[in-house]
């Protein structure tokens, strides 16, 4: 039956079957979203018991990190060639038997050879579960809505990680974090099969394993060197980290231009309704990411609050992401995404600016308000961006298309991390300067002028009047510097804005069909 706006057949409707496998894809996005939150909870536990040296427990830390980013436009292609059920379900089997590993892991080093493996599994899992819902929900309403849902599993998972993995620490060992994977992964691998449909591209081309190699390599590099500065300050080691992922990525790229089926089609850039949706959800992604590092910071060391404390007050936030991208998928049916989208990114600049207020030891309300302010923001970027990305791919791309957008996000958050953090280390440094009482030792000092983690520290090795001096100045620094951090994204956030009206308004209402022709 032709569709009444645009004289085409209607794709299409996606009935009970695709709905209840839509709940199954949801699983392994929550999954992957709490293995992230529930290991920086059991840092102090696993580490009173394996010892790592700091190198180890960085590379406990990161490593899951760096390999989902690294692995995902190298999955998203095997996906539409192999089968993406096929490898969604064998990526479950590895991040199950992972997750065992890394929960009995009698060594450091096996430990951090287990969230390698999960790092890779979990590379697996995003980019199928994305182009599966392409498959399943052709009618561009129906895609909409449920791309939202498989959104809102990362959000539900980012909000149980903590309260879940809090609950474990307080009776089981460290390693029972990990185990939280096996039971969701063998859910997934009984109704998988049965509620979830295969595809395949018809003609992949052959393979191109040095496509794969210089992809792995260049997001790797540029991923390592946007943490390490981040972590250390701006220096020569981050810099030629990420220079050389920026050349290697330019061999890449000119590597898909001369391939007659290159493993990534560049020429979907040259829409402006994919590119310029990847670069809002880039954005979106690195202060979202950049912020909560400050959030969770200023939560327990300002306001002195327990992993587990902080965690509930993050409730507010996930539930205004929940209702953002409702709000977001219904207000598009009817209104350009461009409008949906920029007026998002006010709102959420807002947020920012509300957080902007937090005042020392005296902001939990501005943090709460501003947090569900921008959480309300971004949502719409996230689920209308997604929905546009994967809408703009063929079928037989949609795997690569959805590669490429949570390589932006995952790329995003660590520049997030990298620009926000060296913003607020600069003026928490230059806040501590002449702000420490007299009679310190010159360590002490040092350390808690650096951070306000090493203020804490040194603080706890002080006594008296002097140690109570410390932690004042070293919170109303750090306040500071949030403060500063929160400006400078909603300024990014007012200018975003702006740019996505102005280069998505072509596209259309979910509710009549695609995007209008760039120009």
């Amino acid at each position: 039956m032709p569709h009444p706006q645009t004289g085409l057949a209607a794709p299409p409707r996606a009935g009970a079957r695709e709905w209840t496998g839509l709940a199954v894809l949801s699983l392994p996005t929550m999954l992957l979203t709490m293995d992230l939150t529930v290991l920086h909870l059991a840092v102090p536990h696993l580490s009173a018991d394996l010892r790592p040296s700091a190198a180890q427990l960085l590379w406990i830390t990161d490593v899951y990190g760096f390999l989902i980013a690294g692995f995902l436009i190298t999955m998203g292609a095997l996906g539409d060639r192999i089968g993406r059920r096929r490898l969604l379900l064998t990526g479950a089997v590895v991040f199950a038997a992972a997750s065992i590993l890394a929960a009995y892991a009698p060594t450091a080093v096996t430990l951090i050879a287990a969230r390698a493996v999960l790092g890779v599994a979990g590379a697996t899992l995003m980019p199928s579960t994305l182009a599966l819902i392409r498959t399943m929900f052709q009618d561009p309403a129906q895609r909409s809505a449920a791309i939202g849902v498989w959104m809102a599993g990362f959000m539900v998972g980012g909000a149980i990680g903590p309260l879940a993995g809090g609950a474990l620490l307080e009776h089981f060992w460290w390693g029972s974090v990990f185990l939280l994977a096996v039971p969701v992964m063998g859910l997934l691998l009984v109704l998988g099969p049965v509620l979830l449909p295969e595809y395949r591209a018809s003609d992949p081309g052959p393979a191109d394993p040095l496509s794969a190699l210089l992809s792995l390599t260049a997001v790797l590099a540029v991923v390592y060197g946007i943490k390490d500065a981040a972590a250390h300050g701006p220096g020569w080691t981050s810099a030629l980290a990420v220079a050389a992922g920026l050349a290697v990525g330019a061999v890449f790229v000119r590597r898909q231009r001369t391939l007659e089926r290159p493993m990534v089609d560049l020429r979907l850039f040259a829409d402006r309704s994919f590119s310029t949706s990847i670069g809002v959800m880039t954005l979106g992604s690195c202060l979202m990411m950049g912020i909560n590092l400050f959030v969770a910071q200023y939560l327990q060391m300002v306001l002195d609050m327990s992993p587990f404390q902080a965690g509930l007050w993050t409730l507010p936030m996930v539930g205004a992401m929940l209702v953002g991208t409702v709000l977001a998928t219904v207000a598009a049916r009817r209104i350009r995404p461009a409008f949906v989208m920029g007026a998002g990114l006010g709102v959420a600049a807002v947020g920012f600016a509300v957080l902007a207020s937090a005042d020392g030891a005296a902001g939990l309300t501005a943090v709460v308000a501003g947090t569900a302010v921008f959480a309300v923001g971004l949502a719409p970027a996230s689920a209308l961006g997604t929905d546009i990305v994967v809408g703009a791919a063929p079928p037989e791309r949609a795997g690569a298309a959805s590669a490429l957008s949570e390589t932006g996000n995952e790329l995003g958050g660590a520049l997030g991390i990298a620009v926000l953090g060296s913003i607020g280390a600069a003026v928490y440094r230059t806040s501590m300067e002449g702000a420490l009482p007299p009679g310190l030792s010159a360590g002490a000092a040092q350390d808690a002028g650096a951070t306000i983690g090493g203020a804490v520290a040194a603080s706890e090795l002080l006594t008296g009047p002097q140690a109570a001096a410390v932690l004042q100045a070293a919170q109303e620094a750090f306040a500071d510097s949030m403060r500063t951090a929160a400006l400078a994204g909603a300024v990014a956030l007012a200018a975003g804005s702006v740019l996505a009206v102005a280069l998505l308004r072509r596209v259309r209402p979910t509710a009549h069909g695609a995007a209008e022709p760039a120009v």
